[in-house]
């Protein structure tokens, strides 16, 4: 498999570094503006050699990544696709999605976030076990190409990864609140913070954990979180206008003295949050026959995201006429199993089971 890496920075270097250990015969191409990021890459093995130019680096590719800031991505992913053979699978990295979506139109295109990262850039941050248990959204548009999705879906189960289909809109606004507010808050909590270290001096500057662990992130890559903050800005003005509200509630209930229930209710929702998928459940092999049409792997693959079913792995057989064809579909845990059987058949589509 050859795969193109489009911005080899901490992404693009760990999507190198993990090809090269789960792959074998993985080659992978480089490209990027400074020669000398490229020459590191390639001495810490993060790809096997560098292009000149994007049309070299897709040039018989099978996978291409585009890792650059999002403000970048409509400009790279259009000439990624211009360049690139019938049978190459072009995806990003971006954490917004609705406006590069909007202007690419492309069934070799699947959009693409993997939620995982660090507040360090830089390829010599990379590592091949970035993405190990990390969901990647997948955002494919309605006419993907069905094999060209499950080849980028099993080459990210191999990273590691946990492969979740969700369309572009419900990204945006998840990744609003769940990863681009915290960048927010944190950015004004630092601010407050340090209007009341001058205030009061010194003996304040030895913050608790709290304090550290709430404000990581705060003050992030400045090129890359200033295009995220401006291309997501309508659905995180939204969740900044309901985090607000959430504060006024917190302001009566101290006035009033209940905050008790208050703190259970949120300890409660973070142990949902975080143990949804915790612990082993039983692999379901579900067989699905599906006419051989454009985009009918994106139409499960969403049907199933919506609903939080995570597929596990997925194969594609299309029949000797061409006209239908199989999809196997791997689902852990019984209840999910289940609703995927249920979704599915909503569909239209038989659907078996081993």
């Amino acid at each position: 498999m050859r795969i193109a890496v489009l911005g080899v920075g901490l992404i693009g270097g760990s999507i190198g570094l993990a090809a090269r250990e789960h792959l074998e015969d993985a080659e992978v191409v480089g490209f990027g503006r400074d020669s000398r990021h490229l020459g590191r890459a390639r001495e810490l093995g993060a790809i096997d050699r560098a292009a000149g130019s994007v049309e070299e680096a897709v040039e018989g590719c099978d996978l291409c990544f585009a890792c650059v800031p999002v403000g970048a991505l409509p400009e790279l992913v259009r000439r990624a696709l211009a360049a690139a053979g019938p049978g190459c699978a072009v995806t990003d990295v971006g954490s917004t999605k609705h406006a590069l979506v909007g202007v690419i139109d492309d069934p070799r295109f699947i959009g693409g976030h993997p939620i995982a990262g660090a507040e360090t850039a830089g390829v010599e941050h990379a590592r091949a076990d970035l993405f190990q248990g990390a969901v990647w959204y997948l955002t494919p548009l309605a006419h993907s190409e069905g094999l060209l999705y499950e080849r980028l879906h099993r080459f990210l189960v191999d990273l590691g990864a946990r492969p979740v289909a969700v369309d572009p809109e419900t990204h945006d606004r998840l990744v609003a609140v769940f990863s681009h507010l915290p960048h927010v808050l944190a950015n004004v909590l630092v601010t407050q913070a340090a209007g009341r270290l001058l205030e009061h001096g010194e003996a304040l500057r030895q913050v608790g954990p709290s304090f550290r662990d709430a404000t990581r992130v705060a003050g992030s890559n400045t090129a890359m979180w200033s295009d995220i903050y401006l291309s997501n800005r309508v659905a995180i003005v939204e969740e900044i206008r309901q985090f607000a509200r959430g504060l006024d509630d917190v302001v009566r209930r101290l006035s009033e003295g209940d905050v008790a229930a208050w703190n259970d209710v949120a300890r409660e929702h973070r142990r949902a949050l975080l143990e949804a998928d915790v612990g082993p459940a039983p692999v379901h092999e579900l067989r699905i026959t599906v006419p051989n049409r454009p985009g009918i792997v994106a139409k499960v693959a969403l049907a199933l995201g919506r609903e939080g079913v995570n597929i596990v792995d997925m194969a594609l057989a299309p029949a000797a006429d061409m006209r239908s064809g199989a999809m196997t579909l791997w689902i852990a845990g019984d209840e999910r199993a289940a609703r995927a059987r249920e979704l599915i058949a909503g569909l239209g589509f038989p659907v078996g089971e081993e």
